[in-house]
């Protein structure tokens, strides 16, 4: 997809973007990680072999108040989207309808995370994303457009980190009017924010000059209010750093250049945005400088729920017609969900989206609660919704064979229910790149998992240090294993009457899948530290390894959710037979992609994988793209972003 070629005439390839070397990339990404584990954390647990059911079971339950205001808003937004929102008419007209959203903003859309003091609605994070599960059902757009606005834009990072005139300021003027916008990504610097090229130079005692271009930003066209990252330099007076900074999107200098469109999320309002000698008050700066990065990481371990949120709302939309349609359509004298092919294909969609659920409703009460740290957990929903949410669509466009194919507009126009399942897939392509692609994801997740080995042994093989500091760090690594590794031996998951509240009579033995995560997060640990042993400093590099060792992990918290989830529904009295069904399903699938994936763990084509991609890098492998034609337009692979006055129309676009 094309940004447009941003700068001006002349000026295109000249433009240098910061040299950082790998190992100053990581310090800025470690320095900006949250150091400390204050709080307890199941996930986190789990990567270290110690199953702790006592955390997230009994299930915790929001408060009946918030219950009430809760659904109370979820039945007004359900009669909006029922009467107000036309899905097929957004992604046709690429545009989300200027009447909708002053709706959503009456509706008080925009202030469902905002605390009621300063004019939002104080909604829980069980029940916001209840509300973008349900209005992405209706347009994933819209659903986009609000969690950018709540979950990544201005108004999270103020809550946790703004001065209190700030939060004065401005959140009132964000629950009812202001759409938000989060700025980070450039056209060369994506998920390596060392290199970040916009820069805010201090100009005098009161404010910063911001120059750059900003990609990819979400909300931006229409935006009101941004939040911006931008490099000090550094200086007497001035730490300088990565830094966040609240800007108003009409000011002067501040220019939308181009709005971009995308195979799905076409009402997305999504553009790049031009900074040139903007002015930007000192009080306008998001806690102090160099923090912007932490700002972000911190914004983003709840901000990352309301993507799954949205892949629920998809999961069970796609059940739904699969149901509907398999049922009607009849395939050699019965229904094709009759059929084994396509029946497994149901269940897989049933069961994972009752997973998907449980995940996300465990995390966000988590959340809500703020008894556990869940910077884990939500990064594994966020990386696991996506992955599985894909899939899901995929199947259900399976399902529908050629019709799944077919654009709803075509199927009306022929007389058959208009069934957008194509959309549905470009629509959630994105969520497996958007907020930290799958690859990021996994990296960021095992960063987080080794934490407690790095810290017992990190020195040990750092290359960097001194042989006294690899002594200490030895006695250290020593004292930790000598603690660690004999509990990795044995514990409940290997007595049968382990977990036995799980296994009521009637139903099936969710015990045994417990018994069997508690069994396996201790295999996970011990292979997690026999590849240390085996790589040492070279751990990190081992993406693919990482990659399944986080896989294991996601699919072991969602059993463990889905279990617990179950649990929770029997003892209400609601569905808990079925909910103990749905369950056992998907636990029963998800050990079959465990087994694999441990499988892989040691018997893999990494090695191999790497002299291939060696060899396509060196042209060796050139002569096989031979025989076709290339329809890609020209222009640079990456726009040039040197800074400087805009030369293009300003295609901002406020709502009012």
């Amino acid at each position: 997809m094309s940004a447009g070629t941003a700068g001006t005439a002349g000026t295109a390839g000249t433009h240098k973007e910061p040299k950082v070397s790998e190992r100053e990339a990581r310090q800025v990404a470690e320095a900006a990680r949250e150091q400390e584990w204050r709080k307890p954390s199941f996930a986190k647990e789990l990567f270290l072999g110690r199953f702790r059911l006592d955390l997230i079971h009994p299930h915790p339950l929001p408060a009946d108040e918030d219950v009430r205001r809760g659904e109370a808003f979820l039945a007004r937004l359900r009669e909006f989207c029922e009467n107000e929102v036309d899905g097929a008419l957004i992604d046709r007209e690429a545009r989300i309808p200027d009447d909708v959203i002053r709706g959503l903003k009456e509706l008080g859309a925009l202030g469902m995370k905002i605390d009621a003091k300063y004019g939002g609605l104080g909604l829980t994070q069980v029940y916001y994303n209840k509300a973008l599960a349900l209005v992405g059902s209706a347009s994933p757009a819209i659903g986009a457009l609000l969690s950018a606005h709540q979950s990544i834009g201005a108004p999270q990072p103020l809550k946790l980190f703004g001065s209190q005139e700030q939060k004065d300021t401005f959140l009132p003027r964000l629950a009812a009017t202001d759409i938000s916008a989060f700025l980070l990504t450039e056209p060369d610097v994506g998920s390596d924010p060392a290199r970040l090229a916009t820069t805010a130079v201090p100009d005098g005692e009161d404010g910063y000059v911001l120059d750059g271009v900003k990609l990819w930003t979400t909300n931006g066209v229409v935006a009101d209010l941004l939040v911006v990252m931008a490099r000090v330099p550094k200086s007497e007076g001035h730490p300088g750093g990565i830094t966040a900074f609240l800007v108003e999107a009409g000011d002067e200098g501040v220019t939308v250049e181009h709005r971009n469109a995308f195979m799905g999320l076409r009402g997305l309002e999504n553009g790049v945005t031009r900074f040139h000698r903007v002015r930007v008050p000192a009080a306008h700066r998001i806690g102090p400088e160099g923090a912007g990065l932490k700002i972000a990481l911190t914004t983003l371990n709840t901000g990352r729920l309301s993507l799954p949120a949205m892949c629920v709302g998809a999961g069970k939309w796609c059940l739904k017609i699969a149901r509907e349609w398999s049922a009607e359509r009849e395939q050699w004298g019965r229904p094709i969900a009759l059929h084994e092919a396509v029946g497994s294909k149901i269940s897989f969609i049933a069961a994972t989206t009752f997973a998907l659920e449980a995940v996300l409703d465990l995390s966000s009460q988590m959340a809500d609660e703020d008894r556990n740290d869940i910077r884990i957990e939500a990064a594994l929903a966020k990386l696991y919704g996506s992955e599985m949410a894909c899939l899901m669509a995929d199947e259900l466009v399976q399902i529908r064979g050629g019709r799944g194919f077919e654009t709803a507009d075509s199927l009306a126009a022929r007389g058959e229910r208009a069934v957008p399942a194509e959309q549905v897939l470009r629509d959630l392509r994105i969520n497996r790149i958007f907020e930290g692609s799958t690859e990021i994801m996994h990296l960021l997740i095992a960063r987080e998992a080794v934490d407690a080995h790095l810290k017992a042994a990190g020195d040990l093989i750092d290359p960097d240090k001194s042989l006294g500091d690899k002594a200490k760090a030895g006695a250290r690594a020593g004292g930790f294993y000598a603690r660690w590794l004999p509990k990795l031996v044995a514990g409940p998951g290997q007595l049968p009457l382990s977990y036995g509240d799980f296994h009521p009579a009637g139903h099936p033995d969710l015990a045994a899948h417990l018994r069997y995560v508690e069994r396996t997060s201790r295999k996970l640990a011990r292979s997690t530290f026999y590849a240390m042993s085996r790589w040492q400093g070279r751990m990190e590099t081992k993406q693919g390894f990482l990659g399944r060792i986080v896989d294991i992990g996601a699919e072991l918290f969602a059993m463990s959710a889905a279990c617990v989830r179950a649990e929770l529904l029997r003892g209400e009295g609601e569905f808990g037979r079925e909910a103990y069904q749905l369950a056992d399903a998907f636990c029963r699938q998800s050990r079959l992609r465990v087994e694999e994936l441990f499988d892989r763990l040691w018997a893999n084509t990494d090695d191999l994988d790497r002299k291939v991609v060696r060899g396509v890098l060196s042209g060796t492998y050139a002569w096989l793209e031979q025989g076709v034609v290339d329809p890609s337009g020209e222009g640079p692979w990456i726009a040039d972003a040197t800074p400087g006055p805009t030369v293009k129309e300003n295609v901002h676009r406020p709502i009012r």
